[in-house]
């Protein structure tokens, strides 16, 4: 199978899993800060050192045919507390690292929000706090005009689903908040009001080049055919996908998609409030989103439950620890014949051409689509600078695989960006679970390529998938 020959073969990163330099410059705290101090597991410093690697992380970039590289901003190095004056030094250095893409033709995909709000807003209660939208909006503005001429594809918000999940579902992002549905809820409604703002405020100045946003994308199954488990399939579907997906191309929710969220948040005794000129928001914005960034890992098969909520998440790699539980939604079965990775995450590439179809059938305003992340954690073992990791090669291809049969059926996927480019920091796991095309020995910051960067430059030059 074929690619097609634009076909941008990129890399991702995000600044607080890649950067490290975490009070470096005047950078800002966030609340992941804190968090990890707390817990004392992990650490994000250095984490890959991308604020002082980059011209190496971009070299091997140009070496291994990546094309294309996702980068977030982090808004405490810009802005130290979500407000205020702009800290210079931040600022200068993404100049830096914008101009090392240019120069490597490396083409920057740019995120300006990755799970790192400023930790003074956060403690203010994050996207909760409607002040914490206009701040957003007022750093977004001021990135836009700050790097019009050297970045061309913008993106307001990474994964807008899962850090609200983590935040008030799981209890695994701070504030550590468990089974909080209506929080959940509400909070990703005001981070697609940003989304729209944010958007918006790109049209009025002007900007030169592309807006969209990524969302995280989960095939809904029901496990079993009988209708209560297609009912608890649908509920979870709406929360995790089909919210966000009107908000983004229709700009309004629909009345199925009302319908259920309506029956969550009842089973929490919660509701949704949608204040002045949300809905305007997000029905003009809805007109100008360039692309959809689509973040792809699993589906989930859901039966129907009815008891109390009980999530454990599985953080270690002790594979089949996992447990979810939702009430007024459903559970998610983990115990099928289905391959998984050691994280109980299952490896179901059909769940992404199903998605991709669906955008096209569903939401036929779409422009166009990036797959902004894929990719499979894995244990890599090290031996003398060689990294054998064939069961990622071989979880890439398949997605890939899925990726040009959608295309030949008329999805425009422009694109594959793989999770990650090197080694880097991951959320709840640290630094045991890695998914770098490049290893990294965090003891010395040395990168290897593994051998699926010697895969991947392959398909990338050849835009042969093999």
């Amino acid at each position: 199978m074929r690619l097609p020959e634009d076909f941008i073969m990129g890399g991702a990163t995000a600044a607080y899993q890649a950067e490290g330099a975490v009070t470096a410059d005047g950078k800002g705290r966030v609340a992941w800060d804190t968090y990890l101090e707390k817990q004392g597991r992990f650490s994000p410093e250095p984490a890959s050192d991308f604020y002082h690697q980059f011209p190496v992380d971009l070299k091997l970039c140009q070496q291994f045919g990546v094309n294309g590289i996702r980068i977030s901003i982090a808004w405490s190095r810009i802005f130290p507390t979500g407000t205020g004056e702009p800290n210079q030094a931040g600022v200068d250095f993404y100049h830096r690292l914008f101009e090392e893409c240019r120069m490597r033709q490396v083409e920057p995909f740019v995120t300006l929000h990755h799970f790192d709000t400023p930790d003074e807003l956060h403690k203010a209660g994050d996207f909760l706090n409607l002040d914490t939208i206009d701040a957003f909006v007022r750093y977004a503005r001021f990135c836009f005009e700050e790097y019009k001429d050297q970045v061309t594809y913008w993106i307001t918000f990474n994964e807008i689903g899962p850090v609200n999940f983590g935040q008030y579902i799981t209890g695994t992002f701070p504030p550590s908040i468990k089974y909080d549905v209506p929080k959940a809820i509400q909070s990703m409604h005001n981070m697609m009001t940003a989304h729209a703002k944010a958007v918006l405020a790109f049209e009025e100045l002007h900007i030169p080049g592309e807006i969209g946003i990524v969302q995280a994308l989960e095939g809904k199954y029901p496990d079993r055919d009988i209708e209560k488990d297609k009912e608890a399939a649908a509920m979870e579907d709406v929360l995790c996908n089909k919210m966000l997906l009107d908000a983004t191309f229709n700009g309004d929710y629909s009345f199925d998609t009302k319908r259920r969220l309506n029956n969550i948040l009842r089973a929490y005794s919660g509701e949704l409030t949608i204040h002045s000129g949300d809905m305007q928001a997000l029905k003009e914005a809805a007109k100008y989103n360039c692309f959809l960034g689509v973040n792809y890992y699993q589906s989930h098969f859901i039966r129907a439950y009815s008891g109390d909520s009980l999530i454990c998440h599985n953080g270690t790699g002790k594979k089949g620890s996992s447990i979810f539980r939702l009430k007024g939604i459903g559970e998610r079965n983990f115990e099928n014949d289905i391959p998984k990775t050691d994280w109980d995450w299952l490896i179901y590439p059909e769940g992404l051409l199903d998605m991709l179809r669906r955008v096209k059938k569903d939401y036929p305003n779409y422009k166009k689509i990036y797959i902004t992340e894929n990719g499979m954690g894995y244990k890599d073992d090290f031996e003398n600078g060689i990294i054998m990791d064939g069961p990622r090669i071989d979880y890439v291809k398949k997605h890939l695989e899925a990726i040009a049969t959608a295309i030949e059926e008329g999805v425009n996927v422009k694109g594959y960006f793989i999770w990650s480019l090197m080694d880097v920091f991951s959320w709840s796991n640290g630094y045991n679970k890695r998914y770098g095309l490049f290893y990294v020995d965090f003891s010395t910051q040395k990168r290897y390529p593994k051998e699926s960067a010697y895969w991947y430059k392959r398909v990338s030059e050849t835009k042969e998938i093999m």
